[in-house]
């Protein structure tokens, strides 16, 4: 399964502005509320000039970069857990997602409607973590209600299970999402089966406009919040991305140099952001002169899990990997030249893969 981030935000805020220059989706987009009315789902190819520099190297036939999905689903508002709006029947589509992306409006527009009137993207924050709290709040009531009756039977699994709920509950009940409760890596997998939307990493995006400047309070106020917060931030000009994702990539990045002094796009600015929440890394894999791919892991994998994501047999036979370092590929120009050079490396069941490895699973059938 690819990477997945949920997009939440107030109506107009730019979520599916942004959706579409992820995705080039063509989303519906609008200056009123309320415009996304079904989820969005899109896959956007993550860029990657290892990947490239690869396949210049060995000519596949196929490139296939790693993906990552983006759910788009309708703005939140004060109240969203009670029915207000349309985004509460929506986010159970984002129970699953691997983190959270709250894309924040810190942009100012008469000409788009702000649902509270101005520009404040730290109370943007507190009502959308409230609405999430919420939500959250009416499944483990729930849990906690069927689990009561197991609970005085004596099963000692499901009294653990219940204190957990009961105390994670009284957090949502003040207001404190489960990712700020300080759950151990065992709470989370005792919480995992009711997948909590709070308890999700949650990416910080600045939606500014064409013309803000580095000191815009708006932007500085969410970058100072996640830095507060131990989270991630990332500033994007939603509506200029979606423009240059209709161009051709050279004259976009052209563009986005002249109208931004960006050199970076924002998919890859967002992407490298979310690898950073979920600390995941990159590996590439090349067979022959058929395929060369992208894979993405959890930082610590081992070869054998690594292998898993290419396919399950290789997980279940394996007997070693051949690695190379992307760097002395990149400088030997070639396998030939590295295996003069002794740089392709014989690797076990122990090794953890890293970032920008190229490897070839060994494995018996």
């Amino acid at each position: 399964m690819p990477l997945s981030l949920g997009l939440v935000g107030l109506p107009n805020a730019g979520k599916s502005t942004l959706f579409n220059a992820l995705t080039n989706a063509g989303a519906a987009v609008a200056a009123y509320p309320f415009t996304t009315i079904d989820q969005n789902v899109g896959m956007a190819m993550v860029p990657d000039a290892r990947l490239d520099r690869v396949a210049a190297i060995v000519q596949p036939e196929r490139v296939i970069p790693t993906a990552i999905e983006f759910i788009d689903i309708a703005g939140l508002v004060e109240g969203a857990s009670h029915g207000e709006g349309l985004g509460n029947q929506f986010l159970g589509h984002i129970r699953n997602v691997d983190a959270v992306a709250m894309v924040l409006r810190c942009f100012a527009n008469p000409d788009v409607t702000h649902v509270y009137g101005d520009v404040d993207p730290v109370r943007d924050i507190a009502v959308l973590d409230t609405e999430l709290c919420l939500a959250d709040l009416t499944v483990v009531e729930r849990r906690v209600e069927k689990l009561k009756p197991q609970a005085r039977a004596g099963e000692k699994a499901i009294q653990s299970e219940l204190r957990l709920l009961e105390r994670v509950q009284a957090g949502l009940d003040a207001g404190t999402p489960a990712r700020w409760q300080g759950l151990s890596p065992d709470d989370a997998s005792q919480l995992g089966a009711i997948s909590l939307v709070s308890d999700k990493p949650v990416l910080y995006v600045a939606n500014v406009g064409e013309d803000t400047s580095p000191g815009d309070p708006a932007a500085v106020a969410v970058e100072n919040y996640a830095r507060e917060h131990g989270a991630v931030a990332v500033r994007v000009c939603a509506q200029v991305e979606m423009e240059l994702a209709e161009l051709d990539p050279d004259e976009a990045a052209e563009y986005r140099a002249d109208l931004l002094g960006e050199h970076e796009g924002g998919l890859a600015r967002v992407i490298a952001a979310s690898y950073r929440l979920l600390d995941l890394v990159t590996f590439l894999t090349t067979t022959g002169g058929k395929e060369c791919r992208a894979w993405t892991i959890r930082r610590g994998t081992k070869a054998p899990q690594a292998a898993g994501k290419v396919h399950t047999d290789m997980e279940r036979g394996f007997i070693r990997a051949e690695v190379v370092a992307f760097p002395d590929l990149d400088a030997a120009g070639g396998f030939a030249a590295l295996r003069e050079r002794g740089l392709l490396r014989l690797e076990g069941k122990d090794y953890v893969v890293q970032d920008g490895d190229v490897i070839h699973f060994r494995f018996a059938t």
